[in-house]
């Protein structure tokens, strides 16, 4: 592999793990919360879909962000008042979610971009473009690996680093760690367990909504049937690997961006292995990453998944 290579795999590596950070970051504050939710694929679907149709139709992709936030948000409303008024099953409803919006995201695209003509005008939306970082950018090997990419991905970055500081270092994060360890406690000590439940969840839609927006309109300027194609089971086991930390998964998300951008290279540079074996290696990398922390459980809140009964 020449020096060009290695750092547009680098570079690619962190394109890839852009959606997956995201994603996760909202599943940390979601799941230290107490709430587990497995539709995130389905919301970072129809997140994609809503930033694709906002941004071709609106005219710009800060339009499509936007909308793809608040559809996001719509969506994971509906999980949870679900699960934290009603009760109901986090895993069964998340699991509805993903098969909803996997069908209203192609029913709509179909309807919106296909039964209107739009579609011959052409399926290229606006995208958010590369911004590169005054003098960073310059530095060798490290300037165009990370600091040559469009504003999602820094965000992406900035995030980690807000979330960790909320989590660590403010009562904000106190009160959302007690809500997901021992809300029974937090509850005798004041603190409003089902407010913060809300609280995070439409957090994580917020996230989720910008991961969905970042296949659609920075990574691709356009949408497909199933382009998340498993990115939010992928967030979830990235959440697990980084042990429900900020900073954790922003090491999981790169590790699996790199297993992505490893398959793309392969891809490219025609690597005598079989196609469909070369598209299995980001699903082989989070069976095999599960497997290795699923017999430590440190980090997984104590009430993670347990509806919450107000005294």
């Amino acid at each position: 592999m020449s020096e060009l290579q290695f750092i547009n795999f680098l570079a690619s590596s962190v394109r890839m793990a852009t959606p997956l950070l995201l994603a996760s970051l909202g599943l940390v504050i979601s799941e230290r919360s107490g709430l587990i939710n497995i539709g995130v694929e389905g919301i970072m679907l129809m997140a994609a879909f809503a930033g694709y149709a906002g941004s071709k139709l609106a005219g710009g992709y800060w339009y499509g962000l936007i909308v793809a936030i608040l559809v996001s948000m719509v969506i994971i409303s509906i999980f949870a008042v679900t699960t934290i008024k009603y009760k109901s099953q986090q895993v069964i409803i998340g699991a509805a979610l993903n098969m909803f919006c996997a069908g209203l995201s192609s029913f709509l695209y179909r309807l919106i971009f296909y039964n209107t003509g739009r579609f011959d005008e052409g399926i290229a939306a606006a995208s958010f473009p590369n911004v590169s970082i005054p003098v960073l950018s310059k530095i060798p090997i490290l300037g165009p690996v990370f600091f040559n990419h469009n504003l999602l991905v820094y965000f992406s970055y900035i995030m980690v680093i807000v979330l960790w500081i909320v989590i660590n270092k403010t009562s904000i994060g106190l009160k959302v760690i007690a809500a997901g360890e021992h809300p029974k406690a937090a509850e005798s000590l004041g603190i409003n367990v089902i407010h913060v439940r809300y609280l995070a969840t439409l957090f994580s839609g917020v996230m989720m909504g910008v991961a969905g927006a970042y296949l659609s309109i920075a990574q691709a300027s356009s949408f497909g049937e199933d382009m998340t194609s498993g990115r939010g089971f992928i967030a979830m086991a990235v959440v697990i690997l980084g042990k429900w930390s900020p900073i954790g998964s922003m090491f999981g998300a790169l590790f699996f961006g790199a297993a992505t951008a490893l398959q793309l290279m392969f891809q490219i540079t025609g690597v005598e292995i079989p196609r469909n074996v070369i598209m299995m290696i980001p699903y082989i990398a989070t069976v095999i990453a599960v497997l290795a922390v699923s017999q430590n459980k440190v980090g997984a809140p104590s009430a993670l998944g347990v509806p919450y009964e107000k005294s």
